[in-house]
């Protein structure tokens, strides 16, 4: 699955594993995530593509300009599939 800005992703290796996130950027084979708490959007989290599952949910552009904003949907879409 090819990822793009602003898709929600679940990690499937590393100590976040099972943790979801909201790709902020896609650069040189690597992936930059946000969870608007522990990694903002200002701090990503840089990560293999490969370590990454893909979810068929794309934010829109403004989702991503805070972390409060990312941080709500992120817990919303945790809470969803609990």
């Amino acid at each position: 699955m090819q990822l793009v800005k602003g898709m929600v992703v679940r990690s499937k290796a590393g100590h976040d594993k099972g943790c979801f996130f909201v790709v902020v950027k896609v650069e040189n084979g690597f992936a930059y995530l946000a969870d608007g708490k522990h990694r903002t959007v200002l701090s990503p989290k840089k990560k293999n593509p490969l370590h990454l599952a893909g979810t068929q949910t794309v934010l829109n552009e403004q989702s991503l300009l805070t972390d409060g904003k990312i941080c709500e949907i992120i817990a919303e879409f945790s809470g969803r599939l609990a």
